[in-house]
């Protein structure tokens, strides 16, 4: 009985940690976009999903992201991340994220998309850019209905 009780802990822990949902680090110059199969190389535009089952799925940019979205069941995802466009490599939550759209900032897919993490931040890149701000729900409708 002793045997048994370590073992249902031992399932347990494994079930536990196996189902592990946290960002992970994109290995730039080495990692592909999940979308597109581009090398993921800019560390100011890249974005990954977190699924609820811990799987994570990279893109070289958050419009890759959204793409990918539409063939995929959104309802799986617990976490959509963009890399902030003020700290290189930091990945932020998306959803919360203000974005902007600048022809003055190139993005690897040609949409001129960055993700900020602050909408300060996005205003005054805006201000010496130019482009227009969006949140996340207004950046999906944008982006679905070009």
């Amino acid at each position: 009985m002793q045997t048994l009780k370590h073992y249902f802990i031992l399932a347990l822990l494994l079930m536990v940690f196996s189902c592990n949902v946290a960002p992970q680090a994109i290995d730039y110059g080495q990692d592909g976009c999940h979308f597109c199969k581009m090398t993921i190389v800019d560390k100011v535009h890249a974005a990954e999903i977190v699924t609820t089952k811990g799987k994570v799925y990279k893109f070289d940019a958050t419009e890759c992201m959204v793409n990918f979205m539409n063939d995929f069941d959104t309802s799986e995802v617990e976490l959509y991340l963009s890399n902030n466009y003020t700290e290189p490599e930091a990945l932020i939550d998306a959803t919360k994220a203000t974005f902007l759209i600048s022809k003055e900032i190139p993005s690897p897919m040609g949409a001129f998309l960055s993700a900020f993490k602050s909408k300060e931040d996005a205003k005054r890149f805006q201000s010496e850019k130019g482009g227009t701000l969006y949140t996340w729900d207004e950046l999906l409708s944008h982006l679905n209905n070009r």
